[in-house]
C-alpha cells in the first residue's frame, strides 16, 4: 500500500507494520490449500492418464506380447498396419459408421428437439421418454437385448416375416449388421437432443415473427434463422458425436461375439485394437493402433475448428 500526496495532506494514517507480509502469508496459505485439494485429481491424471499414455507411446515402437520384455522395433508396427487386411477392414467399417451414423443421429436429435420445442401438454413426459435411452448409454445389457431382437427368429425377424421379408435376422447378415449398429446409435440420440432443445430455447421469437411478416415459410425460417442460430450447438454436437463414434466398442463386441463378424462387418477399429492387444497379445501393435486413432481424431478435431469459422455464427458477431 503506497501513501499518496493527497492521503498525506488529509492525514491518512500509514498502514500498520506487517500488513503486506500478512497478506502474502494468507495468499500463500490459499495457494497451498488449493493445491492440496487438487492433489487427488493431479495424482489420478498423472498416474492413470499421462503415465499410461506415455507407456503406450513407448510400446508402440516395440514388440511386446505381455509375456516378455518389450524389444525396440522402431516404426515396424506402424508400417505393418497398412499391410494388414483386417486393419484396413476395421478402418472402412469405422469410417462408414462415423460418416453415416453421426449425421443421421444428429438429424434425428434435431427433428425431435424441434417437436419438443412446440408448446403442448405433457412436455416433460415426452422429453423424459426420448432421453431415457441415453441414460442407459452404450451398456452391455442394451447390446445383449439389441442382439436378441435382431437375431434369427428374433422379434425384428418375426415382424419382417409378417410383412413378407425373408427370414434369417440381421445379426448373421453382413449387409444388415451396419444398419443395425447405426440404428442402435440413432436410438440413443437423447444427449444431443437435449442440447439442441436448449439451443432452440435461446433463439429469439422476434426473429420468427419478423420473418412471418416478410412472408417467409417454415422451410425458409428453418434455413435462414434456426440453422444459423443453432450453428454453435450443431458444431458442439457434431464434434462430440464424431469423437464418440470413433470409440464404439461395447455394442460391436457383444453383437459380434468379440470376433468382428460376420465377414468383418462389425470389425470396428477399437474392437480390432482389443483383439490384437488382449486376444493375440500383440500389445505393441495395439499401442500403435491406439496412437494412430489419437492422431486421426486430433486432425479431425483441428479441421472442425478450422472450418467452423466459415459456418458457425455466434450472437453479436460481425463478419
Amino acid at each position: 500500500m503506497t501513501l499518496t500526496r493527497d492521503d498525506a495532506q488529509r492525514g491518512t494514517p500509514a498502514p500498520a507494520p506487517g500488513t503486506r507480509t500478512q497478506q502474502k502469508r494468507w495468499r500463500s496459505a490459499d495457494v497451498r490449500a488449493g493445491y492440496a485439494f487438487l492433489t487427488p485429481w493431479l495424482l489420478g491424471f498423472l498416474l492413470l492418464t499421462v503415465g499410461p499414455m506415455l507407456a503406450s507411446l513407448y510400446l508402440a515402437f516395440t514388440d511386446y506380447n505381455l509375456f516378455r520384455s518389450p524389444s525396440w522395433v522402431g516404426f515396424d508396427n506402424f508400417t505393418a498396419l497398412f499391410s494388414d487386411p483386417r486393419y484396413i477392414q476395421s478402418v472402412k467399417v469405422t469410417a462408414v459408421y462415423v460418416l453415416v451414423g453421426t449425421p443421421i443421429k444428429l438429424i434425428a436429435a434435431l427433428a425431435v428437439a424441434m417437436l419438443l420445442n412446440l408448446k403442448h401438454s405433457a412436455q416433460g413426459a415426452y422429453r423424459s421418454i426420448f432421453y431415457a435411452p441415453s441414460l442407459i448409454g452404450a451398456s452391455v445389457s442394451i447390446a445383449i437385448v439389441w442382439k436378441a431382437m435382431f437375431i434369427d427368429d428374433g422379434m425384428v425377424d418375426k415382424i419382417g416375416q409378417f410383412f413378407g421379408a425373408p427370414a434369417g435376422g440381421w445379426v448373421g447378415n453382413p449387409d444388415m449388421t451396419m444398419p443395425m449398429m447405426i440404428l442402435l446409435a440413432v436410438w440413443q440420440f437423447g444427449a444431443p437432443m437435449v442440447i439442441f432443445l436448449a439451443g432452440l430455447k435461446q433463439v429469439p421469437a422476434e426473429l420468427y415473427e419478423a420473418a412471418s411478416v416478410d412472408g417467409a415459410g417454415a422451410v425458409r425460417k428453418f434455413l435462414k434463422i434456426t440453422l444459423p442460430m443453432l450453428s454453435p450447438v450443431i458444431f458442439f454436437n457434431l464434434l462430440l458425436e464424431t469423437i464418440n463414434a470413433f470409440q464404439v466398442f461395447n455394442s460391436a463386441f457383444i453383437i459380434s461375439g468379440g470376433t468382428g463378424g460376420p465377414a468383418g462387418s462389425t470389425l470396428f477399429y477399437t474392437l480390432y485394437l482389443y483383439i490384437r492387444g488382449f486376444t493375440d497379445f500383440q500389445m505393441g501393435y495395439a499401442s500403435a493402433m491406439a496412437w494412430v486413432l489419437v492422431l486421426v481424431v486430433g486432425i479431425i478435431t483441428a479441421v472442425f475448428f478450422k472450418t467452423s469459422k466459415s459456418w458457425v455464427h455466434y450472437s453479436g458477431e460481425t463478419r
